[in-house]
């Protein structure tokens, strides 16, 4: 049961948004309390032994770190760290009835050399370097930002001082960009992937949808770089809880908040346990969950559009492209069926309807960089997991039969993979204390399921562009509205990735509401 009857704030949902603000606010000396629906903090950013009788931890649904600014780290004194990768990406082709691939990463020399063995030239790594020489200066620019109050949409142009790399990003669809700077489909492929992740979007789509997702990709810590949490994803949320608890937050797991009612000054939050008074609630939960404890109309549907997949390995297979070691081709970012024509493609099949023939997705092994994930005897054994995630898997491609229609994706991204492989996946799995293969497959229906993420997005709602969009409600120029936190009801804030510069792992949303929060005292 809550210790008191009333708070300064009550947070909706435990994920790593909403704890970041109850460390923000119980630290300012705020009362808080976080209601989490599940028996465990966390919400997407969560280890867990996925396997029966087997000792993996694996980062079950979020699993890199890229946007959580050092700030946050540093200021909530957090027990945590990342890890860096040192292989990008590696895609493998197959040229002239050869299979080779493309390594990006060990050294500026060795990257050189793997474009230029694919490509005949030099052209495609000089377009390379000053295509992300250009979003490295804009991560500089616009990375800080993201923990400070909304800029206007002026003011960030103002920032990036880069009026063709703004029209290129932020006025124009990103293909046309990808399409004046190279000329490789599979190079072309490889770049267009970070507008994708979690986005149903062609590299054309007016709605400029492909690019929001690009610009937070590329974005992240000033650098751009995808790392590697230590200890799994789930390392980040214990440290984050221990943080809140620390500061004096409460937190109480296996508590559904049902209900929100406020007057705009004061508020009452119903839940498994009760009703508790708050001056502010804080919902870390999507719009669409927002709406429905508010007892209103809910906003336009969202949609995810992948599949997550999680296996573990008794060892790494071997490829076909002999030129490359396995356990460099896993530590980075290990692209199937990415490049430009076969993304274009994908997408088209799906929003006709159908899976992908050859469905996109990306792999990586998170154990090459920190085995700290796996127990020892596994370790000294060899094991090793992978994490997919697949591209242009729309949620209404499932609604009819999820599970059949998972099974058959999962079974026709493992084959695409398995044409790249000088030996069948399959033959490399583990398995669990029951005799099961090591693998598990979510739609955006069963994370829609499992996390309330609607419609599967990961995103909560389509991304935004990081700077204020002009608005006529009676929230404009509130504390809640300069942080793009702000919802119809002054004292209910989003803390979570539906906010403006909220998804990914990022923190940023919690701590931008907390800001309002002290802002408006």
């Amino acid at each position: 049961m809550p210790e008191r009857t009333s708070y300064d704030a009550v947070i909706v949902g435990g994920g790593h948004n909403g704890l970041v603000a109850a460390a923000y606010l119980a630290r300012a000396g705020r009362s808080v309390l976080v209601l989490e629906r599940l028996d465990h903090t966390g919400g997407a950013a969560v280890s867990t032994r996925a396997f029966a009788g087997v000792d993996a931890r694996l980062s079950r649904y979020s699993y890199l770190v890229s946007l959580l600014p050092p700030k946050i780290v540093q200021d909530l004194g957090l027990r945590f760290a990342v890890r860096k990768r040192t292989v990008s990406s590696y895609t493998p082709a197959v040229r002239d009835g050869r299979p080779t691939g493309l390594l990006v990463g060990g050294g500026e020399a060795r990257t050189r050399t793997a474009f230029a063995e694919l490509t005949g030239s030099d052209r495609e790594f000089t377009a390379w370097q000053r295509f992300y020489g250009s979003t490295q200066r804009l991560a500089e620019r616009v990375f800080p930002t993201l923990t400070e109050p909304l800029p206007t949409r002026a003011a960030l142009r103002a920032t990036v001082d880069d009026d063709a790399l703004w029209q290129a990003l932020f006025d124009r669809p990103l293909g046309e960009l990808v399409e004046e700077t190279f000329t490789d489909d599979l190079v072309r492929g490889v770049v267009l992937t970070d507008a994708l992740i979690g986005t149903f979007a062609g590299a054309h789509d007016p709605s400029l949808r492909q690019n929001r997702c690009f610009l937070y990709h590329v974005i992240g810590g000033g650098t751009g770089d995808w790392d590697v949490p230590i200890g799994g994803m789930g390392a980040l949320t214990d440290a984050l809880a221990d943080a809140a608890r620390r500061a004096g937050a409460e937190i109480i797991t296996d508590c559904a908040v049902t209900g929100i009612a406020t007057d705009g000054r004061s508020a009452e939050v119903t839940c498994d346990q009760g009703t508790v008074g708050a001056r502010r609630v804080l919902v870390n939960a999507a719009p669409r969950e927002l709406a429905r404890l508010l007892g209103e109309a809910p906003p336009p549907p969202a949609e995810g559009a992948q599949l997550k997949v999680n296996m573990l390995l008794t060892r790494l297979p071997r490829l076909r492209d002999t030129g490359v070691d396995p356990r460099e081709a896993f530590s980075g970012t290990f692209h199937i069926a990415e490049g430009y024509r076969q993304l274009e493609d994908a997408y088209q099949q799906a929003a006709s309807g159908g899976l992908p023939v050859s469905p996109p997705s990306e792999i990586y092994c998170h154990s090459l960089t920190d085995p700290s994930i796996l127990g020892a005897d596994l370790v000294r054994q060899g094991y090793q997991t992978l994490t997919l995630f697949g591209l242009h898997a729309p949620a209404r491609l499932f609604t009819a039969d999820n599970d059949a229609t998972r099974d058959r994706l999962l079974a026709a991204t493992l084959a695409e993979l398995d044409t790249h492989l000088a030996e069948p996946l399959a033959g490399c799995l583990a398995h669990d204390a029951d005799g099961r293969p090591c693998i598990e497959a979510r739609s955006p229906l069963d994370l829609d399921r499992e996390l309330g993420l609607p419609g599967g997005n990961i995103f909560h709602r389509d991304l935004a562009f990081p700077y204020a969009e002009p608005a006529d409600d009676a929230a404009e120029g509130t504390a809640p509205a300069r942080w793009g936190v702000a919802t119809t009801h002054p004292n209910v804030l989003l803390c979570g990735a539906g906010a403006v510069r909220g998804g990914g792992v990022s923190g940023i949303p919690g701590h931008n509401a907390a800001m309002a929060v002290l802002e408006e005292g």
